[in-house]
């Protein structure tokens, strides 16, 4: 059992009380309207939390990575969009924190850490998703600056950051070493926010394609060396796939929540439905997952922090088994409340639609289960 030191206790109660208190109550409405909810980011920032991932040199909290788990975990009790503020500047700004030189650093790493910008992930495209060696995008070194050409699709945030990291290819003959990374800025012209999608759940997170025409980018936005994107990439997964993890596991135990409050209230056969044993099997079996989840999230996260020799395959592990339990609890939530549950009077059916998502973003599950077994299998 991974027990919380002092400080993460304290982090832990004043992000249960914020989310119960201010993030419930809007939660039901931001899935509803699908609008980035520019309220939470505020309380966000007001309290905080947008500091946790950024180191206290660089103006942030310091903090560690099970701690942003932890309050990514207990926000995504209530809103699965609002959890992701944190977890998609976290995601978004890890490539600059892992290969950043000091001036990057110092330019990127402070207004992040305030909240005065957002930041995002630009990986994915149309044609390469888990596929990353097919990738199109293109960047040629001219002089002083990169042109980059081309697209990526369902960036978390698009549209929304200020700062972007896009991954693109600097040697078409090369494969995944032939990726580079760089530092992108919305105001660069060439640089276009497109199709805004419309999604089954995280309602209240904006995610859009990006395209660049003749975007100038300049080398000085380059990070590490040409080649080293796709490392990059993976350090960076690596990191964040925890919270995802997180995430989830914070899905699975809000609805578990309600759906235990809700089983002591509804009277059926003349006594609370808590009363059967068939609820009450469904119940155990999804605490004793959810329990087994964090655990499991818990100790990734510090083995990432040790950076130990297994922390990309115990991240993806974490990732993998905390989003299926994420969606198994979620599911069978809906089925203890039964018709209810499949009403949007209820969150339940919201939660199994967010709980959706993280079985597929940061890396499939079944791309997860090849991290896994290569580290096996060598």
């Amino acid at each position: 059992m991974y027990e919380l030191t002092e400080e993460q206790k304290m982090l832990q109660q004043t992000v249960r009380q914020l989310a119960k208190e201010k993030v419930e109550p809007r939660a039901a409405e931001i899935d509803a309207k699908g609008e980035y909810p520019w309220d939470m980011f505020e309380l966000l920032k007001e309290n905080d939390l947008l500091s946790l991932p950024y180191p206290e040199e660089l103006g942030g909290s310091g903090a560690d990575l099970m701690s942003i788990c932890i309050a990514i975990e207990e926000l995504a009790k209530v809103c699965t969009s609002t959890s992701l503020i944190l977890g998609v500047n976290k995601l978004g700004s890890t490539p600059i924190l892992l290969a950043g030189n000091d001036e990057q650093l110092k330019k990127y790493i402070p207004p992040l850490a305030r909240g005065e910008k957002q930041c995002a992930f630009g990986l994915t495209e149309p044609g390469a998703g888990s596929d990353a060696a097919a990738m199109t995008t293109r960047a040629v070194r001219k002089g002083d600056v990169y042109v980059i050409n081309g697209q990526k699709c369902f960036i978390t945030n698009g549209g929304i950051a200020d700062i972007y990291t896009i991954f693109a290819k600097t040697d078409e003959s090369a494969g995944v070493k032939g990726i580079s990374a760089f530092i992108v800025e919305k105001d660069y012209p060439g640089f276009e926010v497109g199709k805004k999608e419309s999604k089954m759940g995280i309602r209240g997170s904006q995610t859009t394609e990006l395209i660049f025409t003749d975007m100038e980018v300049p080398a000085e936005n380059l990070l590490g060396k040409e080649g080293e994107g796709f490392k990059i990439a993976m350090m960076t997964l690596d990191r964040t796939r925890p919270t995802i993890g997180a995430q989830a596991v914070g899905i699975a135990q809000g609805a578990l929540d309600y759906a235990v409050a809700y089983a002591k209230e509804r009277v059926q056969f003349g006594a609370p439905i808590a009363r059967l044993q068939g609820i009450q099997f469904m119940i155990a079996d999804m605490a004793m997952q959810i329990e087994a989840a964090r655990q499991l999230v818990y100790y990734a996260a510090n083995l990432v922090e040790r950076a130990g020799r297994e922390a990309s395959a115990v991240s993806a592990m974490a990732k993998c088994f905390a989003s299926d339990v994420a969606m198994r609890v979620t599911v069978d939530a809906v089925q203890i409340l039964g018709g209810y549950g499949y009403m949007t009077d209820y969150p339940l059916e919201r939660m199994m639609r967010d709980a959706k998502i993280t079985q597929i973003y940061e890396g499939t599950n079944q791309i997860q289960r090849v991290v896994i077994a290569r580290h096996l299998l060598g």
